[in-house]
């Protein structure tokens, strides 16, 4: 909100003003020209001033009393917001987380006596919850509804004081109230103390919980896990190879833990906080969700509410560390989840490289004794195959035998087969003579009858050849044509309209007669030939006369 504009004082300054001050030392202080000044005029003048400021600056207190008040209101009306989201979120967690536990000890109690137990304690403590609520809470609505109820009697019968003297005596109800408030006083410090009790009882078995948890996880990072220690391996050194291996796994893991939980206890040590102001100021933030709009703002503002012993600045330092704890706590979250996952992978690797080598192991002895098998069913070859070839040489000789006697009986046909081959050439050598020289008798008769042809050939070109004069002027002199380009020896003229050639086509009159180019020219002369409308219409006018089937254009139907 601006401040008021209370107006801007200007001075001026002139030279005349100057002169005119002198006028009055010069004239004396008796002047006629200058009244006495009317100072309780001018007071009053000045009150009235102060008084419009008063009022003003009142104004102005009253706008931003009721602009702070509007911003608290809107305020504490986005906190009620989140308040029952959280309230709705708390009371819907508790209810599911009652409904299980009574599922549990439902299912539970007829297998364990424990759980029996639990469910009689379940009873107990309700029975406690509703005498309390019926001893404690009841008599104070009571006690407030008696109260608005004689309020109300009150302010009906204001004037009939002998009636309310007889009717109400405020002594006993303030004393009745004044007991009640020290029975709820003493209720209330009881119940604080049972309940520091058992924070410090839950305290004690947290720190045992952390201690054995503590030892847990140590074991969880350092042990060697049973899976490991049952791997059937065939080789010892590779079950101690992978043994070895986790150990160093574990130990880096467990070396980072180690390191981040420092980092921890260094910044919890830090905290000069109250744990009371740290559970107070981890609700309120935890009340807000990460997606709400001005978070920040918030929470810082129902911290100031909440804490009013701690400054702003003392907040902001501790949203740092906060921060800071939960950021390294996440790591820490993190770096467990990876160890879980590392350590799920490298155990099911170990077992994977154990049942390769077992298998493989299994494969070397099948392989052994395969072997083996091979090498006596390969003596048992051998022995088969030299007994084999023993026979097959016996057979090979025998056949040889067979077969020398079969080549000296060839020996003998082919030389017989070769004198009768002998005989054959020469026969046929001399029936090769004859046929060449009857070729020979028959290329000379044809060379007889083709000069014979050619003599004739001659005869007839002597008949029939030209005999012209020698003439050598004639080569230099004008053709006749020349000389008709040149008008010499012509006397008919030249009609240069006439055609060179007789045509026989279409005349104009038949063209024009063609209502496909009437179209296509009105069509051009409107600026339409090439417009789709043209392109579409133009194939489908039939012409005058329909042309043969075999003169049918496809020009316009491709």
């Amino acid at each position: 909100m601006s401040e008021p504009d209370h107006g801007i004082f200007f001075t001026t300054h002139r030279s005349s003003d100057v002169e005119n001050l002198v006028i009055p030392t010069r004239n004396g202080l008796c002047s006629q020209k200058y009244k006495p000044v009317d100072y309780k005029h001018l007071y009053e003048l000045a009150a009235v001033e102060k008084m419009a400021s008063a009022k003003i600056q009142l104004k102005i207190k009253k706008t931003e009393q009721v602009s702070k008040i509007s911003k608290e209101q809107m305020l504490l009306k986005q906190h009620q917001q989140v308040w029952w989201q959280e309230h709705k979120r708390l009371s819907e967690n508790r209810q599911k987380a009652e409904a299980e536990i009574k599922t549990f000890l439902d299912e539970e109690s007829h297998k364990h006596n424990f759980f029996l137990d639990m469910r009689d304690l379940e009873h107990k403590l309700s029975k406690e919850r509703d005498t309390y609520q019926k001893n404690t809470v009841v008599p104070i609505w009571q006690l407030k509804e008696n109260l608005k109820f004689r309020l109300s009697e009150m302010q009906c019968y204001l004037s009939e004081e002998s009636c309310l003297k007889s009717k109400l005596n405020p002594v006993e109800m303030v004393q009745q109230i004044k007991f009640v408030k020290k029975q709820q006083k003493a209720i209330l410090e009881f119940l604080i103390l049972e309940s520091l009790a058992l924070e410090r009882e839950l305290e004690d078995y947290k720190t045992k919980a952390l201690a054995h948890s503590f030892e847990e996880k140590n074991g969880l990072f350092l042990e060697v896990p049973s899976a490991l220690l049952s791997l059937e391996c065939p080789c010892p050194d590779l079950k101690t190879l992978v043994i070895n291996e986790y150990q160093k796994l574990a130990s880096g893991y467990w070396s980072k833990l180690q390191e981040i939980d420092q980092q921890l206890k260094v910044l919890y040590r830090n905290i000069e906080w109250k744990e009371e102001d740290q559970w107070v100021f981890q609700t309120v933030i935890n009340q807000y969700p990460s997606d709400l709009q001005r978070r920040r703002t918030l929470y810082l503002d129902v911290l100031q509410r909440y804490l009013p012993h701690k400054s702003r600045h003392d907040l902001v330092v501790h949203e740092k560390a906060w921060h800071r704890y939960h950021f390294i706590r996440n790591q820490r979250r993190i770096l467990v989840l990876n160890w879980a996952q590392a350590r799920k992978a490298f155990l099911l690797k170990a077992v994977m490289a154990a049942a390769e080598a077992s298998a493989a192991h299994e494969t070397e002895v099948v392989l052994a004794n395969t072997r083996q098998k091979q090498q006596e069913i390969c003596a048992d070859l051998k022995a088969k195959v030299k007994k084999y070839w023993a026979e097959k040489q016996l057979k090979w000789q025998e056949q040889e035998e067979k077969d020398l006697q079969r080549l000296e009986e060839l020996r003998k046909l082919m030389a017989e087969q070769a004198v009768k081959d002998r005989e054959r050439v020469k026969f046929r050598q001399a029936l090769l003579e004859k046929r060449l020289l009857e070729k020979k008798d028959l290329a000379l008769q044809e060379a007889r009858e083709e000069e014979e042809k050619e003599k004739c050939l001659e005869a007839l070109r002597q008949q029939v050849a030209v005999v012209a004069k020698l003439d050598p002027a004639r080569v230099v002199a004008d053709t006749v044509a020349s000389k008709a380009r040149m008008g010499v020896g012509t006397n008919e003229e030249f009609d240069l309209q006439k055609p060179l050639f007789k045509l026989h086509t279409y005349s104009e009159q038949q063209i024009i007669s063609d209502p496909r180019l009437r179209v296509e020219l009105a069509l051009r002369e409107a600026g339409l030939h090439k417009t789709l409308y043209a392109k579409e219409i133009l194939p489908k006018i039939p012409p005058l006369k329909l042309p043969r089937r075999d003169m049918e254009s496809t020009a316009f139907k491709m």
